[in-house]
């Protein structure tokens, strides 16, 4: 999603991909620009810096008393670079994406990725030299996030959700009227002790200019904080609401490294259920 058109301008090729599609299509969208070579839109070619170097800095904020495995989730793990990543790190990843070609695409590159790690899946050099018994495993799920029907591909004995849930381009690729069900989803996904991490981006962007990729300033902070259903212009971005969403933000900072695309406004949120 590189595309942000200047005032006075066109469309985007990729705004105009999806100009009057109502949310019922929006899956098919995405599935059809996979199916025409045309992933160039939110292709970056390598894992989130950011991600990485918060994953490798502060493994205290992942803690957990079990010991198995943390299980993490990639919605919209496009190319799979983010969830061959994270099973380096030692998760068990499943990555899921609306598109077979998508998926396709991800398992490649992730068992390719697994047998001969690139370097910048990790923030020094050092850290690559993983011991083989410490990486995760990895599966790939086609189907839609929003639909309940993939959980059955994850649950198992003793499952309460998932500790990780990464979202980086996912939220931005939604018309502004599934904000709300995205939070929603997130809150039901994730396990009571787990962590949702979110690149927020873009952030730069006006939040009624058209999308994807759809404007974020403040929509994070609205939807899970406050509650709210995420549809908020400038004026409201940084009011003071009272806090009646579902999850606490437990860290928020400008990451030190992230996407040219960021264009030096990406932040990095953390949180936490109530």
């Amino acid at each position: 999603m590189t595309e942000t058109p200047q005032p006075g301008q066109a469309p985007t090729r990729l705004v105009s991909h999806f100009l009057n599609r109502d949310r019922s299509n929006q899956s098919s969208g995405w599935a059809e620009l996979w199916d025409t070579d045309q992933s160039d839109f939110w292709d970056r070619g390598k894992p989130s810096p950011a991600l990485i170097d918060w994953i490798e800095s502060q493994p205290e904020v992942l803690s957990s008393t079990s010991n198995r495995r943390p299980k993490a989730l990639i919605p919209g793990c496009g190319k799979g670079y983010d969830v061959a990543m994270l099973a380096l790190h030692g998760f068990d990843v499943y990555g899921l994406d609306v598109s077979q070609k998508g998926i396709e695409t991800a398992r490649a590159y992730a068992e390719a990725e697994l047998r001969e790690p690139s370097l910048y899946n990790f923030a020094t050099e050092s850290n690559g030299s993983l011991a083989e018994s410490s990486i995760g495993s990895v599966w790939f799920i086609q189907s839609d996030f929003f639909q309940r029907d993939w959980e059955k591909e994850v649950a198992a004995e003793g499952f309460e959700g998932f500790d990780l849930i990464y979202d980086y381009t996912f939220l931005c690729a939604l018309p502004p009227e599934m904000r709300k069900d995205w939070a929603r989803r997130m809150s039901e996904l994730l396990a009571p002790s787990g962590v949702l991490a979110c690149l927020e981006f873009p952030l730069y962007k006006d939040l009624g200019a058209p999308g994807p990729p759809w404007g974020l300033k403040g929509v994070h902070w609205n939807l899970l904080a406050e509650g709210g259903d995420g549809m908020i212009g400038e004026e409201s971005a940084n009011d003071t609401r009272p806090l009646k969403g579902s999850f606490d933000r437990v860290a928020y900072f400008q990451p030190p490294r992230s996407y040219e695309n960021g264009k030096g406004t990406d932040m990095f949120s953390c949180w936490r259920l109530k």
